[in-house]
């Protein structure tokens, strides 16, 4: 067992935002959580990260209570967290950025062959900055392969599909599919989308603050799609 939270109750302005919560993540697992908004999915990802902490119950990491760590605690010991919008770095390169997740130095041609992996022209993009200048589907590529480099025991994704256009991510999904071998531990990914949806080796559907199914894709799709704020992109 990766991941076990416990009992975890989270309260903002006398208002339940997680109820109860018990969950365990499997190594290695490919795990999509999604629900109508207000949920409480991004609160519970964040909980895990450490972003926030909860008002009661526990959080175990590897068999270790980690439930007071701090952010970078728990990134020490192979968490990683993606944001809804990748943070942008003036001044510094695709390729220092690659190093810096690696922590490692590489030839720019290792990097390339990161970059080439989320769909990136690698020669365009390399000695690129990580700013304003990159789209919001460029940035999330690189924001990807960088994950990739950090070897987290644990990534999180936090709606991913946020900010970017439907054609962007359309172009996009092919690189979510081939996840199990950019990203070698266990994948934890919010969103509403079902090709995102229908590649996880499970889904959690969350709805007013409590979980309230844990299924294989389809079997949670098939109950849910008319019922929740999923909603499909054609190839």
């Amino acid at each position: 067992m990766l991941l076990e939270l416990k009992n975890i109750n989270f309260e903002r302005e006398n208002k339940k935002i997680l109820d109860n919560i018990n969950l365990k993540l499997d190594i290695g697992k490919f795990i999509a959580i999604t629900g109508p908004n207000g949920s409480g999915k991004s609160t519970l990802v964040k909980i895990i990260m450490g972003i926030e902490k909860p008002d009661s119950g526990s959080i175990l990491f590897d068999g270790k209570d980690i439930t007071k760590l701090s952010i970078d605690e728990r990134a020490n010991l192979g968490i990683s967290f993606a944001f809804q919008q990748p943070v942008k770095f003036k001044g510094i390169t695709v390729y220092d950025l690659l190093k810096m997740a690696a922590k490692k130095d590489m030839t720019k041609m290792e990097a390339c062959e990161i970059l080439s992996k989320v769909g990136l022209c690698a020669k365009e993009y390399v000695d690129r900055e990580v700013n304003g200048s990159l789209s919001g589907g460029e940035l999330k590529r690189i924001e990807i392969a960088t994950v990739a480099q950090r070897g987290a025991k644990l990534t999180i994704f936090d709606e991913p599909e946020a900010g970017i256009d439907l054609w962007s991510f359309s172009n996009l999904i092919d690189v979510f599919e081939k996840m199990r071998e950019l990203i070698k531990g266990t994948t934890l990914i919010i969103s509403h989308q079902e090709r995102i949806l229908n590649i996880a080796d499970e889904v959690i559907l969350m709805k007013a603050g409590k979980i309230e199914e844990i299924g294989e894709s389809k079997e949670i799709l098939n109950k849910t799609l008319t019922k929740t704020a999923c909603y499909k992109i054609k190839k």
